[in-house]
Order: C-alpha cells, then sequence, then structure tokens
C-alpha cells in the first residue's frame, strides 16, 4: 500500500522522461487513460507522487499481453 512506500514528488521534467511522452499528451493521459492527476504542493507549482507514475506504467506494461 502507498502507506507502507517511500512517499516522492516528482515534478513534470522526471515525470515526462520516465513515461517518455511530451506534457500535452500527459494531461490528455490524466484525462482519458488513468494517469494519476498531479498534487498541488503550493501556489502554482504540482508533483506527482512517484509510486503511482510508477504503477501506472507496470499498469500499462501488463496490458501489452
Amino acid at each position: 500500500s502507498a502507506a507502507q512506500q517511500e512517499i516522492s514528488f516528482i515534478r513534470m521534467p522526471e515525470v515526462k522522461k520516465t513515461v517518455s511522452v511530451s506534457t500535452a499528451t500527459i494531461y490528455r493521459l490524466i484525462e482519458g487513460q488513468g494517469f494519476p492527476k498531479p498534487v498541488p504542493i503550493g501556489g502554482r507549482s504540482v508533483a506527482w507522487l512517484r509510486h503511482e507514475v510508477e504503477a501506472w506504467i507496470q499498469s500499462r506494461i501488463a496490458l501489452r499481453g
């Protein structure tokens, strides 16, 4: 569970590098394919939970059959 994992934030540049897609594609994935939503971290800044992004990647790998 998330409570048992080390919780860490990653910002957009690292999310893009990890998932290998553009910013626009990340926001499209949020709307349509269950990509994790960002967490507001202050002002206009947002970040993603690393374990949620990694879980999404694993779910995509599982879909390839």
